[in-house]
This record gives structure tokens, sequence and C-alpha cells, in this order.
């Protein structure tokens, strides 16, 4: 079985969302490798949620202002194309991010490891940092609409 870190993630998500329960990281390194995935991809995925919740009040040395603006790097262009970025930008827009929050997404999209990104990582990614931050119940639930939503191919 071939899988991205993302589709571990996905995977923890949601199998283990709900439960309150915290799982030895041993534990469920074992249920993951039993579930069919890699081992490698397993690793780097719990790193991942290590590094997302590593500091939680002061996750960067600045935080960015309500309206600065944000320059992407050369790496960042090169993995997150136009519509990600639009994606990112309609997302804060709309009030689903704020600035820290849509710096956290972009740091764990980047730190995935993968090639180029798509819109669907950008939303699931987007869904389990919110998911990982207190206080952010109505963003979650707004972003989970809109990582649930069926794409009817109707235009309202």
């Amino acid at each position: 079985m071939s899988n991205s870190v993302l589709d571990v993630l996905m995977y923890l998500f949601e199998t283990y969302a709900e439960h309150d329960e915290t799982t030895d990281h041993a534990v469920l390194r074992q249920e993951l490798l039993r579930a069919g995935f890699r081992a490698p991809e397993v690793d780097r995925a719990l790193v991942w949620l290590e590094d997302l919740n590593r500091d939680p009040e002061h996750p960067f040395p600045t935080i960015p202002g309500e309206y600065s603006m944000r320059l992407y790097s050369p790496l960042e262009l090169s993995r997150l194309d136009a519509a990600c970025r639009g994606y990112l930008i309609y997302l804060e827009h709309t009030g689903i991010l704020s600035p820290l929050s849509r710096e956290i997404v972009i740091d764990r999209l980047m730190a995935l490891g993968a090639g180029e990104i798509d819109v669907e990582q950008v939303k699931w990614v987007a869904l389990m940092v919110l998911f990982s931050q207190s206080g952010q119940e109505n963003a979650f639930a707004r972003m989970e609409d809109l990582v649930f939503e069926e794409n009817t191919g109707l235009v309202h």
C-alpha cells in the first residue's frame, strides 16, 4: 500500500478525532501499521502532529497582524500553486482562518514533504489545524462543511 503522510493524517483524523483520550504514540504507530500504512509515512505523520501542537500559544516568533500581507517564498510558490494560494486567501477573507492560523496551515502544508499541493490538501490541513486550536469551534465547523460538501456541479 502506497500512502502519503496526508493519507495517514486523514485516517487518524477520521478515526480518532472523536476520542478525547490521548493514545500513546507507540500504540498508535502499531495500529496504523496494522491498518496497512508504511512505517516511514506513519513516523512522519506522528512527527507532523507533534509539530502541530508544539507551542499553541506562540507557534512563531512573531504573529502576523490583521492587515499584514503574505509574501510567499520561492519554495512555497513552487509547492502552492495559484489555486492553493487563492483558496488560503478565500479562507482568510471569510473569517475561517486568522492570519496566525493561515501561517500554521502553510507551515503544516510545507511539512507534508510532498511535491505540489492541491486545494483538497489545503482543505484537510486547514481542518486539522483548526481542530487542534482551542476557541476555533465555529471556524472548524465552517471548514468541515467546506471539506465534506458535495460538489453537485450546479451553479447558484
